[in-house]
């Protein structure tokens, strides 16, 4: 009688599970009785290793299906192969992993940590006594990323040649240095999405939302393009940007100028919607009071630059370091702050005289994953504001206008 053909997942009870992570906590500490973590082909559908250290495990073919692996640290494990669809992987820790050929069909990947990953496609052989090797193949075709939720996740520099992300979510995603050529993202929502110096060679955007990507040096040869929205998204700033035929640089120093001799030399910055880019930085500078409504300072080194009181509404800060800024008394309703590091800045309320003040105002701003630690925020305005990830830690918001 012919034998049987083994099954392509093991399975694997909870206490087989639970005794393999715990040899290989000791392997990671470097304790006696440790083992490295393989559990290749294994059946672990449905199973809960929320933040559960798992660094270079080998689970290539495993089965993920379902399974909760929120917080999970999974840098340089190998899932080669491997089905996940529908897993949770909010905020897990994928940095290096091998993800060749896995299929990520559905599955909850909001900030998690992916830089330098491999997703480009691949197969797996598994041998069996009756037919020798063969290739596993998933439901779905392996490399698949179709419906998964990227939201907030740093792709950095992934490795993602001809993927399938097809009505993905990759809103406010990292996908700087991201090779994606050849890749069908058709559908895919990629709003606020910085794709800088990414490969988009011959990639299929089609139907995609594409509103505030960033596309600074992007290659863009034969990537298709229809009935894609691209509203308001940044391309390769000029090297120099000119307001009424003046260098942004002279209008910015006759400004600073009248910060610091107290209005008797040079005179107020009033711009709207000036792409702020090509300048790199404003670190420390005095730009108290100015006018710039709209305007781009994406990504800009901001630390320690004086903002009080200018009208910023807005703008895109999105990525900018803005750590100990003094941002008293600005207005700052509907700007974009995603990313930004506001670590340490003054956003409380800016006194113009004895018992008056004007508040900072985020009004409709976007704070998502934003840093705020240390931050000094007593009574500045959030009303509406999407704080989503936002880091509080040591924020003082005494009595600030917070919806709850």
């Amino acid at each position: 009688m012919p034998s049987q053909a083994q099954p392509h997942h093991l399975a694997l009870d909870a206490r087989a599970l639970r005794d393999a992570v715990e040899a290989h906590q000791r392997y990671l500490a470097g304790r006696s009785g440790g083992r490295r973590l393989s559990l290749t082909y294994a059946d672990l559908s449905n199973c809960s290793l929320d933040g559960v250290d798992l660094r270079e495990a080998d689970f290539a073919g495993a089965n993920f299906t379902g399974a909760t692996l929120a917080r999970a640290n999974l840098s340089r494990a190998i899932l080669f192969g491997s089905d996940l669809r529908d897993a949770d992987l909010r905020r897990a820790n994928l940095s290096r992993a091998d993800l060749r050929g896995a299929c990520l069909r559905g599955a909850n990947l909001a900030g998690a940590e992916l830089p330098g990953c491999d997703l480009r496609e691949g197969r797996i052989a598994l041998q069996d006594k009756l037919d020798g090797f063969r290739i596993i193949r998933h439901e779905h075709r392996p490399g698949e990323l179709n419906y998964a939720v990227l939201s907030g996740a740093n792709l950095s520099g992934a490795q993602m040649t001809g993927a399938v992300a097809m009505s993905s979510d990759f809103t406010d995603a990292n996908l700087t240095g991201a090779v994606l050529s050849g890749a069908k993202l058709t559908r895919a929502v990629l709003d606020g999405a910085d794709m800088t110096d990414a490969d988009l060679a011959g990639a299929d955007l089609s139907g995609a939302s594409m509103k505030r990507t960033v596309l600074s040096g992007a290659i863009m040869d034969h990537t298709r393009f229809d009935d894609v929205d691209l509203s308001d998204v940044l391309r390769t700033p000029p090297a120099v940007v000119y307001v009424d035929e003046r260098p942004l640089t002279e209008i910015l120093a006759a400004h600073e100028a009248y910060c610091e001799s107290n209005g008797a030399r040079g005179m107020v910055t009033k711009l709207s919607h000036v792409d702020f880019r090509p300048l790199r930085t404003l670190k420390g500078r005095h730009l108290t009071a100015m006018v710039a409504p709209g305007s781009v300072f994406f990504g800009l080194d901001l630390q320690g630059v004086h903002f009080q009181g200018a009208d910023l509404s807005g703008c895109d800060f999105r990525g900018a370091d803005l750590s100990n800024a003094d941002m008293r008394g600005a207005k700052l309703a509907g700007a974009q702050f995603t990313r930004a590091n506001l670590r340490g800045a003054q956003l409380g309320p800016l006194t113009i005289a004895e018992g008056r003040f004007v508040r900072t105002d985020f009004t409709r701003a976007t704070l998502r994953n934003t840093d705020l630690r240390g931050a000094h925020a007593q009574r500045t305005r959030f009303l509406e504001a999407d704080m989503t990830g936002a880091l509080l830690d040591g924020c003082d918001l005494t009595n600030a206008e917070l919806e709850v």
